[in-house]
């Protein structure tokens, strides 16, 4: 009989615990599940594949084993022109989102359309995949669905990314990568909240554009302005060279932190950075010393500012 009250209290204690977690996590999950992904919400998890964040295939959150975002203007087996379309290019090896191996986060639709004509479960990690986003009839109502273009119209990797220039590669989820790793998401959110918030940043997103995304990035505080469709605000690449490369260059009261590093040790054209001098001529220029402040150098292909910009544009 000893400590029995103890032993009550550890108990009830546990069935309590148990009982408010199923509440706040398992039992919401049954209702998120049945919501339909929208077009918006299959792009992303295509764009940005598994995990957007930490995980086993990138413990050092490099923005290794990510898929690629191609713009395609004509077809890359015949060569024959087609209306512009982004296909999603998955290379051997790379993780699939969650909803190509567990369609059933796509919701109902999205999932069987994804199956019956997509052939997304044709899909195989080991050989890669190239993924289009496609839209169809489910029992009378129209539902974006996912088409394994691989076995659809035999289109593999290799075959789409040697059809296309480097200006037309997006490297969208290794950039949402650098966006978790360098802290954006501490100043910056993913969600607009109230009604002054969507007239100026615009409107808050829908349940479905969620689906397959992990983690969701939306921020825990604002310090600066919120970045859900700063691609439709501002689609300037070399504004956001700018930015990210020293933010007083655009903004001159702006307390963002430079993130020039990301360029790495050389430009696009391989031409060695060379920062100190970069910072002299822009101390001149701020001093009243030059006219005009020095040129960014433009991001090299595989440098993290690249993969940051091309994520930050894709926010529409």
């Amino acid at each position: 009989m000893a400590f029995r009250e103890y032993k009550i209290g550890a108990r009830m204690f546990g069935l309590a615990l148990g009982g408010s977690m199923m509440i706040t996590l398992y039992m919401p999950s049954l209702d998120i599940v049945k919501v339909g992904s929208t077009e918006y919400g299959v792009r992303k998890s295509l764009s940005f594949g598994r995990v957007g964040g930490f995980s086993l295939e990138d413990p050092f959150l490099r923005g290794w084993s990510k898929p690629k975002t191609v713009l395609l203007k004509k077809d890359p087996r015949t060569g024959a022109a087609m209306d512009p379309t982004y296909a999603y290019v998955y290379e051997p090896g790379v993780r699939f989102t969650s909803s190509i191996p567990h369609p059933r986060i796509l919701g109902v639709g999205v999932k069987d359309l994804s199956l019956e004509k997509g052939h997304i479960n044709e899909a195989r990690e080991a050989e890669g995949a190239v993924f289009l986003v496609q839209e169809g009839r489910y029992e009378g109502k129209k539902y974006p669905y996912i088409e394994n273009a691989t076995a659809t119209r035999n289109w593999t990797p290799d075959v789409v990314l040697s059809s296309v220039k480097d200006s037309d590669i997006q490297k969208i989820g290794s950039g949402k990568i650098m966006f978790v790793r360098e802290g954006c998401w501490w100043c910056h959110t993913l969600l607009p909240e109230e009604t002054q918030d969507w007239q100026v940043f615009g409107a808050p997103p829908a349940l479905g554009d969620f689906n397959s995304e992990t983690p969701t990035a939306f921020g825990s505080d604002r310090k600066a302005p919120d970045l859900l469709h700063i691609g439709s605000r501002n689609s300037s690449r070399e504004w956001m060279m700018m930015h990210f490369f020293n933010p007083r260059l655009v903004q001159p009261h702006s307390i963002m932190p430079r993130f020039d590093y990301l360029w790495g040790e050389k430009d696009a054209s391989g031409n060695r950075i060379d920062y100190d001098k970069w910072r002299a001529d822009y101390n001149a220029y701020t001093a009243g010393e030059r006219v005009y402040p020095p040129d960014v150098p433009v991001p090299a292909q595989d440098s993290d500012a690249r993969m940051l910009i091309d994520f930050i544009l894709s926010l529409k």
